[in-house]
């Protein structure tokens, strides 16, 4: 059927679609209050690292540009202008009377401006800038003549109420000085954001009465007379009541700055405004919102403009992967972006454990390695862990200065080429590393006495990449091994793929009936470990470090010291004590214990979460080489995993751990700490304090039982720095005095804040 015989109940139905009137921005900033003694104006004080009206102008700064936003200046203007710079457009209000007013000294101005005005207080700095794009948005499409930011309060402020009749029409808006008890019940209030034609705004200032209350000029007076006008008067209404918090005492401040962290706290906020961050296992994102093939290209745009600097080209980068979904194309992308860029990129021919890439990274001596993977996280999640051409993880301060140059650039700032392109110039070239990496894992490793030990041994690799390499190795120590869960699935059965005890049932079922004499899993990259013994008992990384750590200096006959972080057994420091050699502590993150090992030469390094290696191997955590380690270690002694246990605590003696993790709100952040500060200053603590650290979360150190002991049972509240999730951990000298403190901090300290907790309550 051609287009012209198409019934017109069919065809499309063709709106009117007129360019958007021109905007310009007028911010209201005259105002002569001070809420300090050197009578600075309240838009210049510090809210959350900047000034209050900075917030304002960036609100603005999104629809119109500076040349187009008129500040209104009176109080203190000199300061105001000096802040703000010479962009700006600047009207002076002679005399402060009222918002009405100021918004009258533009007239001169923009008489013949035939568009709209997008009105914002100076002292209300907390809309979100997708309030304000809702607001415009709302107007353009409803082609109002004046449109109110309104809001469902949950307790009372000092607005005006928005009076609807029964079709939701708007009818007025009555001040809280002129509400009846009945109309001051009426929980929607006019926040004080507009959007008016100025050819409708100029008659209704030039008539405008002063107000009984106060003789000022007021502009939501204005806004009642355009109501009744007859004229097409439209609301866009925000749903968090935080937005609309002024400032106008310093209670108000304090309010501002607990609402400024919550956001800064709250999962996906960096994601929801397109902003990379770094964790301390690099960066981590929910595939689809964060974690975007766009980000991946200006993330590695930065990384490229830092080897350009540097005049590292030739050195190039490695790129691998692991199973998770897009971590193929975001390598494939990135290899784009860095052979744009002139720099030889190494891309590896398939998926791949991390400590792999760790090792080829070091192998070809690259500016950069990369490794698209989000660890041990949930299957939505995707991430980059980046590594220094040693193999190590970027410390804090390189990170930092990645993300700041990430987040300043546009998707226009990224150069790149066609990966086909690419690859027929030979600017990026893949390769295989999985011989090189098997070898360096076997020359650590008695293969031999592996053969001769005839161990049955079952591994979960959880579907993720671990298990390619680690069979390979297995296979030709003669192990007698068996898979489970290796296929790939980018969902993980379900799970996150992190080898804890809830997911390892099926892992330890199978040792146990099967009679294997141990079971290893990886997490989803191979980084991580965990082991079942014989008996088909979960074995906590905390004991596992102490045999391995055990078994390398005692009868592999390896000197040097232990470094762990501060989550982690402090068995270890009894142990090194014993051996007499050192126990170093580090914060959480794996690239503190590398640098720890490498300052003090340390034999090995692990983490309670399952990650460690050992000198001379690769400056990163490797699950692979730790569990051909343990098997090792079982073939040479002869010795099952229990009994092993069992002698190292002869030396050591006992501590159990407890854990939990709970879901992170923003509100937690800031109150946690607040809380366990009280309970601890209120003397609430079931056992003695011997002291409390806050060099990496809280941790709180009890005193011991035993007085002989130099150290006793501590417990620790920490915020992961890849998951929104509270970590609480304890170590004890009972299982249960373990549980009884996690239980203790999270009723008294990491249970859901309560309302009472706001500064404003």
């Amino acid at each position: 059927m051609k287009p012209d015989t198409i019934p017109s109940n069919l065809m499309p139905n063709k709106q009117s679609t007129h360019p958007p009137r021109p905007l310009k921005a007028v911010i209201l900033a005259a105002g002569a209050k001070s809420i300090t003694e050197d009578g600075l104006p309240v838009l210049l004080q510090d809210l959350g690292g900047q000034k209050i009206i900075d917030y304002v102008t960036a609100n603005a700064a999104q629809v119109v540009a500076p040349q187009d936003t008129y500040v209104v200046v009176g109080y203190r203007r000199e300061a105001i202008q000096g802040r703000l710079g010479p962009g700006y457009r600047y009207v002076v209000q002679g005399e402060a009377r009222g918002t009405g007013d100021a918004v009258r000294q533009l007239q001169p101005l923009l008489e013949d401006f035939d568009g709209d005005l997008l009105i914002l207080y100076g002292d209300t700095p907390l809309f979100r800038p997708a309030s304000i794009r809702g607001l415009i948005n709302r107007h353009r499409l409803r082609e109002a003549n004046l449109t109110l930011l309104t809001a469902m309060a949950d307790r009372p402020y000092p607005y005006g109420r928005v009076i609807r009749d029964s079709d939701g029409r708007i009818m007025d808006i009555i001040e809280e000085a002129q509400a009846s008890a009945r109309v001051k019940e009426i929980r929607e209030l006019n926040v004080g954001a507009y959007v008016v034609s100025a050819q409708q705004i100029w008659p209704v200032l030039e008539t405008l009465p002063p107000s009984p209350v106060d003789g000022e000029y007021r502009l939501t007076d204005s806004a009642h007379r355009l109501i009744h006008r007859g004229l097409n008067v439209e609301s866009y209404q925000i749903y968090d009541p935080d937005e609309i918090q002024g400032i106008n005492t310093r209670a108000d401040l304090e309010r501002a700055e607990f609402i400024l962290q919550k956001r800064l706290f709250r999962p996906r906020w960096h994601e929801e405004r397109n902003i990379i961050q770094f964790g301390t296992g690099g960066w981590r994102a929910v595939i689809g919102e964060g974690f975007t093939l766009q980000n991946v290209r200006r993330l590695c745009q930065a990384l490229a403009n830092d080897i350009t600097r540097r005049g590292l080209e030739r050195r190039g980068v490695l790129i691998g992967y692991d199973r998770r979904f897009l971590s193929d194309q975001a390598a494939e992308a990135a290899a784009e972006v860095f052979a744009g860029n002139n720099i030889h990129t190494i891309l590896l021919t398939e998926d791949a454990p991390t400590p792999l890439i760790n090792y080829a990274t070091e192998l070809v001596d690259a500016a950069f390695g990369l490794a698209f993977t989000a660890s041990h996280n949930p299957p939505e999640w995707n991430g980059l862990k980046v590594f220094h051409g040693d193999g190590s993880l970027l410390l804090t301060e390189e990170t930092d200065r990645i993300e700041d140059e990430t987040n300043r650039l546009i998707l226009a700032d990224v150069v790149k080429i066609p990966l086909d392109v690419a690859l027929a110039a030979g600017i990026v070239e893949r390769r295989d590393f999985v011989n090189q990496y098997v070898d360096r894992v076997e020359s650590f490793i008695d293969l031999e006495a592996i053969r001769k030990a005839g161990l049955k041994v079952v591994v979960d690799p959880m579907y993720g990449v671990g298990h390619l390499t680690l069979g390979i190795i297995l296979n030709e120590a003669r192990c007698r091994v068996t898979f489970i869960h290796e296929r790939r699935n980018p969902l993980f059965g379900g799970r996150s793929p992190a080898p804890d005890l809830e997911a390892l049932r099926m892992l330890r079922t199978v040792v146990r009936e099967e009679r294997f004499d141990l079971g290893l899993a990886t997490d989803g990259d191979a980084d991580r470990i965990a082991l079942i013994d014989e008996r088909g008992n979960y074995i906590h990384i905390n004991d596992l470090l102490l045999l391995l750590y055990w078994y390398l200096h005692e009868v592999k006959g390896q000197r040097g010291g232990v470094v762990r972080n501060l989550a982690t057994t402090h068995l270890l420091d009894r142990l090194a004590a014993a051996f007499g050699e050192q126990c170093i502590e580090t914060p959480v993150g794996f690239k503190w214990i590398t640098a720890g090992m490498v300052e003090h030469n340390a034999l090995l390094g692990g983490e309670s979460s399952g990650g460690l290696t050992v000198r001379g191997h690769i400056l990163g955590k490797d699950g692979i080489f730790a569990s051909a380690l343990i098997i090792e270690m079982l073939a040479v002694t002869g010795k099952h995993v229990s009994e092993l246990q069992e002698l190292v605590w002869g030396i050591t003696g006992r501590l159990h751990t407890a854990e939990d993790n709970l879901p992170a709100t923003a509100d937690m952040r800031i109150v946690v700490p607040q809380r366990v500060k009280a309970l601890l200053a209120g003397g609430r603590a079931p056992y003695r304090v011997a002291g409390v650290s806050e060099a990496d979360g809280t941790q709180i150190f009890f005193q011991p039982d035993d007085p002989q002991m130099a150290s006793g049972s501590w417990a620790l509240l920490r915020f992961s720095g890849t998951e929104p999730v509270l970590r609480i951990l304890a170590e004890a000298e009972t299982p249960e005095k373990a549980r009884e403190l996690v239980d203790w901090l999270k009723q008294g300290a990491a249970t859901q804040p309560s309302r009472s907790l706001d500064p404003a309550r």
